[in-house]
């Protein structure tokens, strides 16, 4: 089942029971918890989802010690604070406990403040490790469109990284106050607009330049002119065919974005270490993807809080597994069905996995690293089905080694 339709899943059974919701240990129980479930959250480890979490710097309040309602954890790394309001209550943070934990636990760079049905995303863009007042982002479960589902896919433990998620929420709150600047300059041009743009004027003819001043009579002048030019600019914009002349422009610079970001997840990946387990498992699926007939390509491993990423060289969205080997119950996710998986690890358990990663995916577990060697099958077939995505893109013959 996809991330998405496991989340219209989710929303029918709230739409259906949020009535017969009433106070906060409820709204939990019923509402809360089944959506940290589809976030791919254990919600039965306590290890990974620590409800009533209380920190060794909890002060006391009225006798009792300041806690949050959810701490969640990836491989022992507290990474997420939810606090958790009754059902019909303001997703709010009133009385500050929530933003004093996330100050205090500098691994944690988000904060939920949620009802059951509306989720807010809190992180810290203003000053680093201070919980900002205002969420970059918000999920209603009763109302929601692909954007919001898309947003929310960085939250699922699968994906979860600090970087990605930091990179992402500033640019979704520049973007909404661009979005409502411009919305504003189109529908009522301000007096500094429209000098720019007569100011401008001759950068597109010399026959169009403005002589001498721009006075205020010539601004009253042309601030109707510039009304109808933005009108038929942008019906201009809506009736042609753009796809091909903006294309390749947008995927340099997105190109050139990624590069970017990789750079500073190396920087702060850099404090994450990797073990000498997951550098064993490395080399043997290194060695297993060396016997392929159709592919010879460089391979490198990226580590993260949450997992430990294999892909092939060039971009760390050209994976083909994820190992998972910090927790006491070891397990990969492979990049193919879990009926093919099942065919070729007839003796481990698999099972299905929420696709919050777009594309099919399932996961084995397994006991230790040395069952590598009785999956040569399953590792290269993800090795050569990911080959092929991108065979004109990596050179055929290249030494592999750790990424840079």
């Amino acid at each position: 089942m996809s991330f998405t339709e496991d989340i219209v899943k989710l929303s029918e059974q709230v739409r259906k029971r949020f009535d017969q919701v009433v106070g906060e240990e409820a709204t939990k129980m019923a509402l809360i918890v089944p959506f940290l479930s589809v976030l791919g959250y254990d919600v039965y480890d306590p290890s990974e989802v620590m409800p009533e979490y209380v920190a060794d710097f909890a002060t006391r309040r009225a006798g009792q010690f300041e806690k949050v309602d959810y701490a969640l954890a990836i491989n022992g790394t507290k990474v997420m604070l939810v606090e958790a309001k009754a059902r019909g209550q303001k997703a709010e943070a009133h009385d500050g406990q929530l933003s004093k934990y996330f100050n205090a636990l500098l691994t944690t760079k988000v904060a939920i403040v949620t009802n059951g049905i509306e989720y807010r995303f809190f992180t810290d863009l203003r000053d680093k490790n201070v919980m900002d007042k205002e969420p970059f982002f918000t999920f209603n479960i009763l109302e929601y469109d692909s954007k919001d589902i898309d947003n929310l896919k960085f939250f699922h433990r699968d994906n979860f990284e600090v970087t990605a998620i930091t990179n992402h929420a500033e640019e979704m709150v520049y973007v909404k106050g661009m979005t409502q600047l411009l919305g504003n300059l189109l529908r009522s041009p301000s007096e500094e607009f429209v000098r720019f743009l007569v100011a401008e004027l001759g950068t597109v003819a010399p026959s169009y330049e403005i002589q001498g001043r721009i006075t205020g009579r010539v601004i009253d002048k042309f601030k109707p002119i510039v009304k109808k030019s933005i009108q038929g600019s942008l019906v201009e914009l809506m009736t042609r065919s753009l796809s091909q002349e903006i294309t390749q422009p947008i995927e340099i610079e997105v190109e050139q974005e990624i590069e970017e970001e990789e750079k500073q997840q190396e920087s702060q990946e850099s404090k994450v270490v990797t073990t000498a387990e997951e550098i064993e498992a490395f080399e043997k699926i290194k060695a297993i993807t060396q016997t392929s007939t159709s592919y010879n390509y460089q391979l490198q491993y990226k580590d993260t809080i949450s997992y430990f990423g294999i892909n092939l060289v060039g971009k760390s969205t050209w994976w083909f597994l994820r190992l998972y080997l910090s927790s006491q119950k070891k397990s990969f996710i492979a990049r193919l069905s879990v009926d093919e998986v099942k065919s070729l690890a007839s003796n481990f358990e698999v099972q299905e996995v929420t696709a919050s990663l777009g594309d099919a995916t399932s996961k084995v577990i397994i006991s230790s690293v040395s069952d590598f060697d009785k999956l040569t099958s399953l590792i290269l077939r993800c090795y050569e089905v990911e080959a092929a995505k991108h065979q004109t893109f990596t050179p055929d013959v290249i030494r592999m080694e750790k990424s840079a």
